[in-house]
């Protein structure tokens, strides 16, 4: 369970990225909403000492449990729905969403930790059955296997973290070794099936998306017409903010009138919109250095996966590397009008204990996996 390392194969430089951009994050969480830095900051710790404890428990160890881990997944995400012992639903509903744990006021998002779980799971499940990858018998498993959680996910409703898990999922199947073959012929077939499907939900009475799915893409892809204007609302006033910041920002917790934040035009400034709050408050710079940042961390836990002694530690670090290069690429997008609306956080930056310990506890597999290079 335990092994003996050595510190200088840790890898100081990957800590040294997440904290510069937590410490930023409490910051912009603390200007957004003064209420909620203490959380954040709290995570923030909560996070480090859950990190630290996985970076010394040898990887391998924990992936001789993978199906319990599964198992484990699929259960934490039933909770938000099941009674337990008959009593009550342990699931909060939020705005029509059932999607977090609430237990004598502790509050947990059972779908976040989702991502680690499944990027351990199928790390040692494409290891095992690395030979057989691309045979239809392991690659219709994997999609059974997959879909089990995201069917659960999907329902909560959450399509936001169904598309992010999913994307996931893939890049550590491409990542396992997939066949360029195969990826041909699912494009082939995912390109027509993609225009099928926006044929669809463009007719008046579709029922694949839910009413408000649909107006926020078709407020993006009309962004002019008044019809939407309400939903697009959002974004707009993301964009005049990041833009008002112009070169080095209005500073942090200024009380500006000219400030889009000050006025309340950003809804959720601490989560969705917190992009919003760094281009306002810390301008082009603020904004370059979150995103040089993440790049950062993810070649970093690229680089550490490419040196793993095992095949499925290169997965580990490919996967959350995939999981942080994703969200923070999704949510600048949102942010900046590139897409449409969805609710996907922006990694160590965004408001969410949840979140948070979450992805400290991927840093520390990451760095565990460094901690055990090819060389031993």
């Amino acid at each position: 369970m335990f092994k003996r390392y050595e510190l200088r194969n840790f890898r100081f430089r990957l800590l040294f990225y997440v904290y510069a951009i937590t410490s930023i994050g409490v910051l912009l969480v603390g200007s957004a909403e003064k209420a909620y830095q203490s959380r954040q900051l709290m995570g923030m710790i909560l996070g480090t000492a859950a990190m630290l404890v996985v970076a010394l428990v040898d990887y391998t160890w924990v992936l001789k449990f993978y199906w319990l881990i599964y198992i484990f997944n699929i259960v934490q995400l039933l909770l938000v729905k099941i009674p337990i012992l008959n009593v009550e639903i342990l699931g909060k509903n939020v705005k029509g969403a059932t999607r977090w744990i609430e237990f004598h006021g502790f509050q947990f998002q059972p779908s976040e930790l989702s991502k680690l779980l499944l990027i351990l799971f199928f790390a040692r499940f494409f290891e095992r059955f690395r030979e057989q990858l691309n045979t239809w018998k392991i690659l219709g498993l994997t999609a059974i296997l997959a879909g089990v959680p995201l069917f659960i996910i999907v329902e909560q409703p959450d399509l936001s973290t169904t598309i992010s898990v999913t994307v996931i999922c893939l890049i550590v199947l491409y990542a396992a070794g997939l066949s360029y073959k195969i990826i041909g012929a699912a494009v082939a077939v995912a390109v027509p099936s993609i225009i099928i499907f926006l044929g669809i939900i463009f007719q008046p009475d579709q029922t694949l998306l839910d009413g408000y799915q649909l107006r926020r893409i078709m407020a993006w892809l009309q962004p002019m017409n008044p019809e939407y204007a309400d939903d697009i609302y959002q974004q707009q006033n993301s964009i005049m903010a990041i833009g008002s910041g112009q070169l080095t920002g209005k500073g942090l917790n200024n009380n500006l009138v000219s400030s889009v934040k000050n006025g309340g035009f950003v809804a959720e400034p601490q989560t969705d919109f917190i992009f919003a709050i760094a281009g306002e408050e810390l301008g082009f710079i603020g904004c370059a250095t979150i995103i040089l940042l993440l790049m950062l961390i993810v070649i970093e836990c690229i680089w550490i996966g490419r040196r793993s002694r095992e095949f499925s530690g290169t997965l580990i670090c490919c996967g959350i590397a995939g999981y942080i290069g994703f969200q923070g690429f999704v949510n600048i997008c949102v942010a900046t009008g590139l897409m449409p609306n969805t609710g996907i956080p922006l990694p160590f930056v965004s408001y969410g204990m949840t979140s948070m310990v979450t992805l400290f506890l991927c840093i520390g597999f990451v760095l565990n996996v460094g901690l055990q290079p090819k060389k031993y």
